[in-house]
């Protein structure tokens, strides 16, 4: 008897050691949060596989701590993410500024993957302003009696644009609004008029970007903050991702870059981390019964070999 007692007394400590360590198991640290440079990364965003939002992969790399966005038009450098407002800005390098007009065709424009076309718009107070554009461009069919889509967005357009030093340098002809014998030189677009910046597909030959940071206001073109200003959006059950947030989980999706995930440590789960622990202890608590019945088991097959010497 004294040997089952002391089998038993041990096993009973194991148990209660065994039984949380399947919650320590699941101590989850976050390893999709990352930095690239001194930009934040996270959900919906990511740089890691499997880490956010199913929309947003293969959408973020950092190199050499620059942080780059690429979508089919090309590839922007990423200035800042602003969660809060759900929003990005980019950078093209060949985008004309107030300093600089480029010319040739060389810009990305902006033109969205039709698939994440429900994630991503520019905001609506971002201007796009199209330069050198032929007369044969989508934009002028049926010009001068068709209107132009040319207008001014959030108080930014072609005609305070062509006050710019930049525009001397490439002989500015100073037809502006009066078309005369042919379209404009500049022409300003809301990019939801159009649905795509496209220089080829438009026959332009530069562009530049600007939008506007309301309720501020700035005096003339050469305080625009000159840029792609994005508006991100997250479609479907956003709530997973809080509820799985709120039980220290990380969201993600599986393997077919379809499906949510919430990251549990070791573990996924569909729903939220809380149900992968309560399943998880409750696996665990069955094996140590199955585990404390076998020992049972033993130690009567021990008692009962030890009372038979006993009685030989």
């Amino acid at each position: 008897m004294a040997i089952t007692i002391l089998f038993l007394a041990t096993f009973s400590i194991f148990s209660t050691l065994i039984i949380p360590s399947s919650v320590a198991d699941l101590v989850h640290v976050n390893t999709c949060r990352s930095y690239c440079g001194n930009i934040t990364i996270h959900y919906p965003f990511a740089l890691q596989y499997g880490c956010g939002h199913p929309g947003f992969r293969d959408l973020l790399f950092c190199i050499n701590d620059v942080l780059m966005f690429h979508i089919s038009s090309g590839s922007y450098r990423v200035l800042d993410i602003d969660y809060a407002y759900q929003s990005l800005t980019l950078h093209d390098p060949h985008m004309s500024t107030c300093d600089t007009i480029v010319l040739g065709g060389r810009g990305n424009g902006f033109a969205i993957d039709q698939w994440r076309a429900a994630y991503f718009n520019p905001t609506a107070d971002n201007v796009f302003m199209l330069i050198g554009c032929s007369a044969r461009s989508p934009l002028f069919q049926g010009f001068p009696g068709k209107h132009l889509p040319c207008r001014n967005i959030s108080g930014m357009g072609c005609e305070e644009y062509y006050g710019c030093p930049a525009w001397s340098l490439v002989g500015h002809k100073g037809v502006g609004s009066v078309y005369g014998s042919g379209p404009p030189e500049c022409c300003a677009v809301a990019f939801e008029s159009i649905k795509a910046i496209n220089l080829s597909k438009l026959e332009c030959e530069g562009y530049s970007s600007a939008y506007s940071l309301a309720p501020l206001l700035v005096d003339g073109p050469s305080e625009w903050s000159y840029g792609i200003r994005v508006k991100y959006s997250v479609l479907g059950n956003d709530g997973f991702c809080r509820a799985c947030e709120a039980t220290s989980g990380t969201c993600g999706y599986g393997h077919d870059g379809i499906t949510q995930l919430c990251m549990c440590g070791s573990l996924n789960s569909t729903s939220n981390c809380d149900s992968v622990i309560r399943s998880s202890a409750n696996k665990r608590l069955g094996s140590v019964m199955d585990t404390f019945l076998a020992a049972h088991v033993i130690s009567m097959v021990i008692w009962m070999i030890s009372i038979t010497n006993l009685t030989i």
